[in-house]
């Protein structure tokens, strides 16, 4: 075990700049491209397999573009035994997307997750931030339709 240490042990130091760069590169870009991933790295003299470690251990970053809007469906425990599956299935069906897909004209992007913490309240929908509690399938479009109407 002492010849393969915890990732933040290994990275140490380097692992604050990594995580600054990952949130500035998100920030500007809506996305972690490819080429973002290899000048990070080469920058925090770092392998590439570590920046892209880091990225796909945390949701708030991607590695493919966002739409404007997210939608994120709480898949946990407590939401899916209240029927988070149908709800999810609405939303797909509204959007035209599956889970992890962006719409086409980059309005929205439709993700599900783990646990939102917010179990009492299953099914859980976010939208742009909002948490909306004890979504059915008939009123997750509603959700969405409202959003997009919004400016």
């Amino acid at each position: 075990m002492a010849d393969n240490p915890p990732e933040a042990e290994r990275l140490g130091p380097v692992r604050g700049e990594l995580l600054a760069s990952l949130h500035r590169t998100q920030e500007e870009l809506g996305y972690i491209p490819a080429e973002a991933v290899s000048r990070i790295a080469k920058d925090l003299k770092i392998s590439e397999t570590d920046v892209y470690s880091v990225i796909t251990f945390y949701k708030a970053f991607s590695l493919k573009p966002r739409g404007k809007r997210c939608v994120t469906a709480c898949v946990g425990t407590a939401c899916h035994v209240r029927g988070v599956s149908r709800v999810v299935d609405e939303l797909s069906r509204t959007l035209g997307v599956a889970p992890g897909e962006t719409t086409k004209d980059g309005e929205f992007t439709l993700e599900t997750v783990n646990c939102l913490g917010c179990c009492a309240i299953g099914p859980v929908v976010v939208v742009d931030g909002e948490y909306h509690g004890q979504v059915t399938p008939q009123t997750a479009p509603g959700l969405v339709k409202a959003k997009a109407a919004k400016p």
